[in-house]
Protein backbone atom coordinates (compact mmCIF):
# COMPACT_ATOMS: atom_id res chain seq x y z
CA UNK A 1 0.00 0.00 0.00
CA UNK A 2 2.85 2.39 0.82
CA UNK A 3 4.43 1.68 -2.58
CA UNK A 4 1.18 2.60 -4.35
CA UNK A 5 0.88 5.81 -2.33
CA UNK A 6 4.51 6.69 -3.11
CA UNK A 7 3.94 6.02 -6.81
CA UNK A 8 0.80 8.17 -6.81
CA UNK A 9 2.66 11.03 -5.11
CA UNK A 10 5.56 10.77 -7.57
CA UNK A 11 3.18 10.62 -10.55
CA UNK A 12 1.28 13.63 -9.24
CA UNK A 13 4.52 15.62 -8.82
CA UNK A 14 5.66 14.62 -12.32
CA UNK A 15 2.32 15.59 -13.83
CA UNK A 16 2.49 18.94 -12.05
CA UNK A 17 5.98 19.55 -13.43
CA UNK A 18 4.88 18.67 -16.96
CA UNK A 19 1.86 20.94 -16.70
CA UNK A 20 3.98 23.80 -15.33
CA UNK A 21 6.40 23.43 -18.25
CA UNK A 22 3.54 23.57 -20.73
CA UNK A 23 2.56 27.11 -19.71
CA UNK A 24 3.88 29.68 -22.15
CA UNK A 25 4.51 33.32 -21.34
CA UNK A 26 4.13 36.17 -23.78
CA UNK A 27 6.12 39.36 -23.27
CA UNK A 28 4.53 42.26 -25.12
CA UNK A 29 5.80 45.80 -25.63
CA UNK A 30 3.45 48.53 -26.81
CA UNK A 31 4.72 51.88 -28.03
CA UNK A 32 2.08 54.60 -28.08
CA UNK A 33 1.72 57.84 -29.95
CA UNK A 34 2.95 60.84 -27.98
CA UNK A 35 0.57 61.58 -25.08
CA UNK A 36 -1.51 58.41 -25.58
CA UNK A 37 -0.02 56.21 -22.85
CA UNK A 38 -2.67 57.31 -20.30
CA UNK A 39 -5.36 56.20 -22.78
CA UNK A 40 -3.68 52.81 -23.10
CA UNK A 41 -3.45 52.47 -19.31
CA UNK A 42 -7.16 53.26 -18.99
CA UNK A 43 -8.07 50.69 -21.64
CA UNK A 44 -6.03 47.97 -19.92
CA UNK A 45 -7.26 48.82 -16.43
CA UNK A 46 -10.93 49.17 -17.36
CA UNK A 47 -11.33 46.57 -20.12
CA UNK A 48 -8.38 44.59 -21.45
CA UNK A 49 -7.20 42.81 -18.30
CA UNK A 50 -10.65 41.42 -17.49
CA UNK A 51 -11.20 40.35 -21.07
CA UNK A 52 -7.81 38.62 -21.13
CA UNK A 53 -8.84 36.52 -18.14
CA UNK A 54 -12.23 35.79 -19.73
CA UNK A 55 -10.44 34.32 -22.76
CA UNK A 56 -7.80 32.24 -20.95
CA UNK A 57 -5.00 34.82 -20.92
CA UNK A 58 -3.54 35.15 -17.43
CA UNK A 59 -2.30 38.60 -16.42
CA UNK A 60 1.16 38.29 -14.83
CA UNK A 61 2.70 41.78 -14.61
CA UNK A 62 2.71 45.22 -16.21
CA UNK A 63 5.56 47.75 -16.32
CA UNK A 64 6.45 51.19 -17.64
CA UNK A 65 10.15 51.53 -18.54
CA UNK A 66 11.84 54.38 -16.69
CA UNK A 67 13.95 55.38 -19.69
CA UNK A 68 11.58 54.75 -22.62
CA UNK A 69 8.63 57.14 -22.91
CA UNK A 70 5.26 56.15 -24.33
CA UNK A 71 5.86 52.46 -23.63
CA UNK A 72 4.00 49.70 -21.80
CA UNK A 73 5.64 46.31 -21.27
CA UNK A 74 3.60 43.43 -19.92
CA UNK A 75 3.74 39.72 -19.32
CA UNK A 76 0.80 37.39 -19.81
CA UNK A 77 0.52 33.61 -19.78
CA UNK A 78 -1.32 31.01 -21.83
CA UNK A 79 -2.05 27.41 -20.84
CA UNK A 80 0.26 26.23 -23.64
CA UNK A 81 1.50 27.38 -27.04
CA UNK A 82 -1.47 25.86 -28.85
CA UNK A 83 -3.85 27.91 -26.70
CA UNK A 84 -2.22 31.27 -27.43
CA UNK A 85 -3.63 31.88 -30.94
CA UNK A 86 -7.03 30.54 -29.87
CA UNK A 87 -7.05 32.88 -26.87
CA UNK A 88 -6.11 35.86 -29.05
CA UNK A 89 -8.80 35.04 -31.63
CA UNK A 90 -11.47 34.75 -28.93
CA UNK A 91 -10.29 38.00 -27.33
CA UNK A 92 -10.20 39.87 -30.65
CA UNK A 93 -13.67 38.74 -31.65
CA UNK A 94 -15.28 39.59 -28.30
CA UNK A 95 -17.82 42.40 -28.85
CA UNK A 96 -16.84 43.95 -25.50
CA UNK A 97 -13.21 44.21 -26.68
CA UNK A 98 -14.22 45.60 -30.05
CA UNK A 99 -16.34 48.28 -28.39
CA UNK A 100 -13.60 49.18 -25.88
CA UNK A 101 -10.95 49.37 -28.59
CA UNK A 102 -13.13 51.55 -30.78
CA UNK A 103 -14.06 53.88 -27.91
CA UNK A 104 -10.44 54.25 -26.82
CA UNK A 105 -9.48 55.44 -30.32
CA UNK A 106 -12.14 58.14 -30.59
CA UNK A 107 -9.47 60.84 -30.15
CA UNK A 108 -7.05 59.19 -32.55
CA UNK A 109 -4.96 56.04 -32.70
CA UNK A 110 -3.12 54.94 -29.57
CA UNK A 111 -0.61 52.32 -30.67
CA UNK A 112 2.40 52.91 -32.92
CA UNK A 113 4.03 49.50 -32.56
CA UNK A 114 3.55 46.13 -30.84
CA UNK A 115 6.33 43.63 -30.25
CA UNK A 116 5.89 40.23 -28.66
CA UNK A 117 7.92 37.16 -27.81
CA UNK A 118 6.76 33.79 -26.48
CA UNK A 119 8.80 32.17 -23.70
CA UNK A 120 8.80 29.16 -21.40
CA UNK A 121 10.23 29.00 -17.90
CA UNK A 122 13.59 27.43 -17.22
CA UNK A 123 13.74 24.65 -14.63
CA UNK A 124 15.61 27.00 -12.24
CA UNK A 125 13.21 29.92 -12.60
CA UNK A 126 11.37 30.95 -9.44
CA UNK A 127 7.72 29.97 -9.66
CA UNK A 128 5.32 32.56 -10.99
CA UNK A 129 1.57 32.46 -10.83
CA UNK A 130 -1.40 33.08 -8.66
Amino acid sequence: MLKIAALLIAASALLGAVQAQAEVYELRTYTTHEGKLPDLHARFENHTMGLFEKHGIRNVAYWVPVDTPNTLVYLIAHKDMESAPKNWRAFGSDPAWQAAAKASRENGPIIVNIENVFMTSTPYSPKTGN
